[in-house]
């Protein structure tokens, strides 16, 4: 079975629009277009300076972050990550430079609790589309302003790799929390018990003023609705895992299965420092 098109490529199709998929972006491909603006979105490529300079207003960016903070692959995830309140999306005007152009506008948005860098990306995917359409109409109109970043507030959100989704057990369960949303569903937070993988799909924090006396990764209490593990400060509230090789299910279901007993650790000998830091 085939690679199915895009949701971009359908609402092309619909529309009656013209569709190219050249293997890399070049000048012949646009250059009689005599395009007022171009638009890339998640492109995943360098686009050449050559390509930047057509369209007459050049080529916006949509980045789910507040720019310049978190420029890169990994916004959501790093914005979570660090305990962030709130993010955003900001549109720009693409440079050879990673993420480093004039700002067209920029919308905020709280970021929930338990959310998910998944969930995440999909609301500021629907945030910057409409702050997309506001901008495009402001060039349109002339009424854009475009102001520059200030590359010392500028940050970096690089790709996260699979290693800082291990999760450390003596750090806080705060921390671990944080850990587990950001990393959903790339590349998951892990960990191990009995010398197997487990990955931790959905979690929560105990109670703040509950400080367990426990060794950070220890098994204090097994329920149908929650696996309790000790850290380094508070304690986890594990409510889904998927172990190797399985899908993704909640702690009943993983019972149903599996034996697991208060005491059991979880990660091995643990550590102060790692995870996604």
């Amino acid at each position: 079975m085939g690679r199915q098109p895009s949701p971009v490529k359908h609402a092309a199709l619909r529309a009656g629009l013209a569709i190219a998929q050249p293997e890399r972006l070049g000048v012949d491909q646009l250059e009689g277009l005599s395009a007022d603006v171009g638009v890339a979105v998640a492109y995943g490529q360098l686009i050449p300076r050559e390509v930047l300079r057509l369209p007459r207003h050049g080529v916006l960016g949509v980045h789910p972050s507040l720019l310049p903070k978190y420029r890169g692959a990994a916004p959501v995830a790093w914005a979570i990550l660090n305990g962030e309140p709130v993010t955003g999306v900001t549109i720009f005007r693409l440079t050879e430079r990673l993420d480093a152009g004039e700002i067209l506008s920029r919308r905020e948005t709280a970021i929930m609790p338990g959310e998910t860098a998944q969930m995440l990306t999909q609301r500021l995917a629907l945030l910057g589309a409409q702050e997309l359409a506001g901008a495009m109409t402001s060039l349109a109109e002339g009424q854009a302003r475009c102001e520059p970043q200030d590359e010392l507030q500028a940050t970096l959100a690089p790709k996260l790799t699979k290693a800082q989704g291990e999760i450390a057990w003596g750090q806080p369960a705060v921390d671990i929390d944080r850990l587990v949303r950001a990393t959903w569903p790339w590349p998951g937070a892990s960990t191990t018990w009995k010398g197997t993988s487990l990955k931790i799909c959905a979690a929560s924090v105990g109670d703040p003023q509950d400080t367990p006396s426990a060794t950070p990764g220890t098994v204090r209490q097994v329920t149908p609705s929650a696996i309790v593990v000790a850290t380094g400060q508070g304690a986890l509230m594990i409510h889904e895992l998927q172990p190797a090789g399985k899908r993704r299910m909640s702690v009943r279901e993983f019972l149903a299965g599996h034996r697991i007993n208060v005491g059991d650790m979880l990660g091995g000998t643990w550590q102060e420092t790692g995870g996604g830091g």
